[in-house]
């Protein structure tokens, strides 16, 4: 054992294992402990696709993988440093993501005959005895049967006892990067509160496997990740789901507006209906549809009694609301619509990331139905997108899309918030009657932003027509008028165009504003990007990055940005979409960097290609 901890910048540790196995909860709990001790944080959940996928199968794994340091953190991290594998199966599944010479700490119960077999592992091959791990630092620790010794005096049965081995790993872990167990045990103390035998079962647990790193006698080492230097200020350890309902309560406080969430359960989206439920304190009103349709109408409808309209879903689900969301346009009244996307089409991969939803949230509507297009780029920045969207929606009286993905929605980092006099007011005014006598409301009549005024039920002399059929200028009446349909198309276009006036100019994230290569990013693909052109700047190479946030309308500048440089290279978890409108758009030739494969993108994938277009 070494005397004192290795000192180390940052480190990557992957927990894999059954679903049941309480992986998740492991890695949420060491990262809230490395939060509160002041580390920068990076997650990636993985979830196997199935909700009852077969124990011990390679299909049933379930990982979580962090990244935490003394040094600013971007992405859950290429390979990692340690892997805990609870069975055979989480071995096969991810030893590929261990860094040679990587540490394992195997729970050597998961590798019974069974274990092996459901595995796939041929017969009579055990990994841990044929020397195939050589090149890596490998702890045998029989979890299962320590657990249960620990507990032997517990009253507990088997299977209970065996639901706390997440707790002996976890408690081991912290031993090994020298961590208190004080938050975990609140935690338990909290969740338990109600079943102290479980409390004091996962309490126990959770020492014994502090403890075992000291009194083991095989030799084993002790790292030390000192805290990251941050700017002052409150921090907390934020979801990307998590982040986009208070982003969404948000504006609804600023704008003095009720809050209407109309949504259906979807993964990766169902997290923020749980999250936005807790929040009734804030006049906040949830309601799960029986359907997509119904969801967004309901939306729909609360926004034309003067609420903050609000739905949400992945990708199959917001094809079922297509439709619905033309009519929003069409009726022109705020909606926020948010599309945490994930692999397809169809069904597809639905606890895989993805960024295949762009053209479906430019494009995906019959008609000429444009809708402005916002784009979080990561778990924090899903608070400031939701906020913006909702902005958008009130202020030019439209539908708006919020674009996720399921990387960002489930990945945490530490999040340091504003406080509320810092966000704007979103100033909203609903139509007075100021009619003189004689005058009749001109309902679609517009201001300066090409908004029309959101007049409510109920106010005297403001009555109008609402629906889906085309509207005459000004008066809202029905018009099948053809001339007039042209004007109304244009109108909405320009509405939408106008966006660009009240939006941030592009900027360059890292790098040189004119060069050799731009690396155009949109997205979740931010850490990945900004850690490759980091790493590739500091070896010399002249490329730079860019990140858009607004991909409909797109920033003013962002042509003459990208004719700054040689070559624009962008890279997407998609079969090329924003390279479609960018070369549509702007004439330019721009090159594609492609991943479908339900996994973000490493740096290393992106700092290969960059140094391949630069040589």
């Amino acid at each position: 054992m070494s005397a004192l901890p290795e000192i180390k910048t940052d480190v990557v540790i992957l927990f894999a294992g059954d679903s049941g196995d309480g992986i998740q909860l492991t890695g949420s709990q060491f990262t809230a402990t490395a939060a509160l001790y002041g580390n920068d944080i990076s997650t990636f959940p993985n979830f196997p696709a199935e909700i009852r996928a077969p124990q011990g199968t390679t299909a049933g794994v379930s990982g979580f993988q962090l990244h935490f340091g003394s040094i600013e953190i971007f992405t859950a991290g290429d390979a990692c440093d340690v892997l805990v594998v609870m069975n055979a199966a989480a071995l096969k599944a991810d030893l590929k993501q261990l860094k040679p010479g990587g540490i394992i700490i195997v729970n050597t119960d998961g590798f019974d005959a069974k274990n092996l077999k459901l595995a796939k592992y041929p017969v009579g091959v055990n990994p841990l005895r044929d020397g195939s791990l050589g090149k890596y630092e490998v702890y045998e620790i029989d979890v299962t049967k320590i657990t249960r010794t620990a507990l032997a005096d517990s009253g507990l049965g088997t299977k209970e006892m065996d639901r706390s081995k997440n707790m002996f790993v976890l408690g081991y872990i912290y031993w090994m990067y020298n961590r208190s167990l004080d938050n975990t045990i609140e935690f338990l103390k909290l969740k338990f509160k109600k079943q102290l035998e479980l409390r004091d079962a996962n309490i126990k647990v959770l020492r014994a496997g502090f403890n075992y790193g000291d009194t083991v006698e095989a030799p084993m080492n002790r790292f030390e990740v000192k805290p990251a230097p941050v700017s002052k200020g409150t921090y907390r350890s934020i979801m990307g789901n998590q982040a986009a309902a208070l982003g969404l309560i948000a504006a609804s406080q600023k704008s003095g507006l009720t809050l209407f969430y109309g949504t259906y359960p979807i993964t990766p989206a169902s997290d923020i209906l749980h999250e936005l439920s807790k929040h009734k304190n804030f006049g906040v009103k949830t309601f799960q549809a029986e359907d997509e349709i119904a969801a967004v109408t309901s939306a729909i409808g609360a926004s034309f009694g003067g609420s903050l309209g609000v739905t949400a879903s992945s990708g199959p689900g917001i094809a079922l609301k297509g439709e619905a969301i033309g009519l929003a346009l069409m009726l022109e009244l705020p909606l926020v619509i948010l599309n945490v996307q994930r692999g397809g089409p169809s069904t597809g991969l639905p606890t895989k990331t993805e960024q295949a939803d762009l053209l479906q949230a430019l494009y995906g509507r019959n008609g000429e139905a444009p809708v402005p297009v916002i784009a979080a780029y990561s778990p924090s920045d899903c608070f400031d997108a939701a906020f913006e969207a909702c902005r958008l929606a009130l202020e030019f009286m439209t539908p708006v899309f919020f674009l996720s993905d399921g990387y960002i929605a489930n990945g945490s980092e530490p999040w340091k918030f504003p406080s509320a006099r810092e966000l704007p007011d979103l100033t909203v005014s609903f139509a007075k009657n100021n009619l003189k006598e004689g005058e009749k409301f001109l309902s679609y009549k517009r201001n300066e932003k090409l908004a029309r005024e959101w007049a409510t039920p109920g106010t005297k002399g403001l009555e109008h027509r609402l629906g889906g059929i085309e509207k005459e200028n000004e008066t809202g009446n029905i018009s099948y008028d053809p001339e007039n349909h042209e004007f109304m198309v244009k109108i909405r276009q320009a509405k939408v165009d106008k966006i660009a006036d009240y939006i941030p100019l592009q900027k360059i994230d890292n790098g040189n504003v004119k060069g050799k290569l731009l690396i155009l990013g949109w997205g979740s693909t931010y850490g990945s990007i900004k850690t490759a052109v980091k790493e590739a700047i500091a070896e010399g190479f002249d490329v730079s990055h860019a990140h858009i946030k607004y991909l409909n309308p797109l920033p003013k500048n962002l042509g003459d940005l990208l004719r700054n440089f040689d070559k624009v290279l962008i890279p997407e978890m998609n079969n090329g979409q924003l390279i479609k409108v960018i070369r549509e758009k702007y004439l330019i030739d721009a090159k594609g960097l492609n991943k479908i494969q339900g996994m973000p993108f490493t740096s290393a994938e992106i700092k290969e290609k960059i140094k391949e277009i630069i040589a």
